[in-house]
């Protein structure tokens, strides 16, 4: 980005205003996506500070596009041109002093630095991962909601959201897919195109009915006449690439995950997620592992109903459980509920999921989930949420020393209750204490006793 600050300083030219703003609205972009995997701070300051550069332009990028509009649509003996032409050729004076106080304002060492070490935060996750798809696909979808009422409407302000919506699900495509972006470029350039330029002459006309109001209103009609005319080509330009089963939305929608691929995109994005905030990862496999281990067991044994969404949510919470941990912080179980009930675009997951998942999580360790602690949920759900944590509860005492010494588990229902062995348990350590305390929850969920032993050791030939 230096080389685009140094040319935009050498006179604020058009095109080097456009390109440094373009570098700036994809450092923003970037960041604003890696934040939702990587919480560190670093990555929002960053956006703030290329933010504040990029709005500081805006004024000067919309004058020279209005510029470029008058050039094409006005006419040497019109009083409404001749009055915007005096008009942006002030403008643009005063707007490229601001600009040039702005970009001396910028922190170029603190950008330079951060040019350095983001990088190698953003280099843990690979490109076109499943985690970038999962995140494309909440854009896309967040885009095209907007457009049902961009369309019906015609309003700037519909509009407008519906651009900055499409070119976030632009440059994350850019900037995470470069497979797909290879192949959609083309056509999200146009569409881009299309919003921008209908934005443009929103701007237009907004100016010509501010500064221009006194000048003949057979001039001012024959203005808005053409605006309306260009915008409404546009308009139409867009919903014609952009509506039926043929639609630009459709192709893009193709590319990105399908049916049960979109939870298991998302999964994979909590993974990412808690690797960022979780002091101890490999802690928090061996859980997930071993609370699979114990929900698949129930499963076979006849204990609990086969249902794949339980698994999966189970799997979820084993996942992000300690997240809360990052920061040091005491009572981290319940931080962790709070951080993830406030995770939004979790695609393929229901927002009511996400909360389930948030429960379970929270209660893997400290009070019982009793009465007013689920007030919120259905009986149905309470009893999942109980069993749920209560797997989570006992898969984590497994693992409560950190030290990975249980390997594995073995289930089997013997007359009346349910034996648990774990490879590697000694009998008569503090392990086996804690585990002992950790199993009433998922004891009383299940209506049926357990017990914990070590698995039996082999014999010597």
């Amino acid at each position: 980005m230096p080389r685009q600050i140094a040319r935009a300083a050498d006179g604020f030219t058009n095109k080097a205003v456009h390109d440094l703003r373009v570098v700036l609205r994809r450092c923003r972009s970037m960041a604003e996506g890696f934040r939702s995997i990587d919480p560190d701070k670093e990555w929002k300051k960053m956006r703030r500070q290329a933010t504040t550069l990029f709005d500081s332009l805006g004024a000067l990028r919309d004058c020279h596009v209005m510029g470029e509009w008058l050039e094409k649509l006005g006419q040497d003996d019109d009083p409404v041109s001749r009055t915007l032409a005096t008009y942006l050729a002030q403008r643009e004076s005063s707007l490229k002093q601001q600009a040039e106080a702005a970009l001396a304002d910028f922190d170029r060492k603190q950008w330079n630095q951060w040019s350095r070490s983001l990088p190698r935060r953003s280099a843990r996750i690979a490109a076109h991962s499943e985690v970038f798809q999962a995140l494309a696909l909440a854009r896309l979808m967040a885009a095209r909601r907007l457009q049902t009422s961009a369309l019906k409407t015609g309003g700037h302000g519909a509009l407008h959201r519906l651009r900055i919506a499409v070119k976030k699900f632009r440059y994350m495509v850019e900037n995470f897919l470069p497979q797909l972006h290879e192949l959609w470029k083309d056509d999200l350039k146009q569409t881009q195109d299309l919003l921008g330029e209908i934005h443009d002459l929103d701007v237009l006309r907004e100016a010509v009915d501010q500064v221009c109001a006194e000048q003949p209103a057979a001039s001012l009609e024959r203005w808005r006449q053409v605006l309306e005319n260009e915008r409404a080509a546009r308009v139409e330009r867009y919903r014609e690439s952009m509506s039926g089963a043929n639609s630009l939305w459709t192709k893009w929608r193709a590319g990105l995950p399908q049916g049960k691929a979109v939870r298991h995109a998302s999964l994979v994005r909590l993974q990412a997620w808690s690797t960022f905030l979780d002091s101890d990862i490999q802690h928090t496999r061996r859980v997930a592992r071993f609370a699979l281990q114990l929900y698949d067991g129930l499963r076979r044994i006849g204990v609990l109903s086969d249902s794949e969404d339980d698994r999966e949510l189970l799997r979820a919470a084993a996942t992000v459980h300690e997240v809360g941990r990052a920061g040091r912080t005491r009572n981290h179980h319940k931080k962790t509920q709070k951080m993830v009930e406030q995770l939004r675009s979790l695609v393929g997951w229901r927002q009511q999921d996400v909360t389930a998942m948030a429960r379970i999580a929270r209660y893997h360790r400290g009070t019982l989930p009793h009465g007013a602690k689920l007030r919120d949920f259905s009986p149905a759900e309470k009893r999942k949420i109980r069993l749920l944590a209560g797997v989570l509860r006992l898969a984590n005492a497994l693992d409560a020393d950190h030290d990975g010494s249980v390997k594995g588990l073995t289930l089997a229902r013997n007359d009346g209750y349910l034996m648990i062995r774990a490879r590697g348990l000694a009998a008569d350590s503090d392990l086996a204490e804690t585990i002992a305390g950790a199993r009433h929850l998922l004891e009383t969920s299940c209506g049926l006793p357990m017990l914990v032993r070590p698995s039996p050791g082999r014999r010597r030939p």
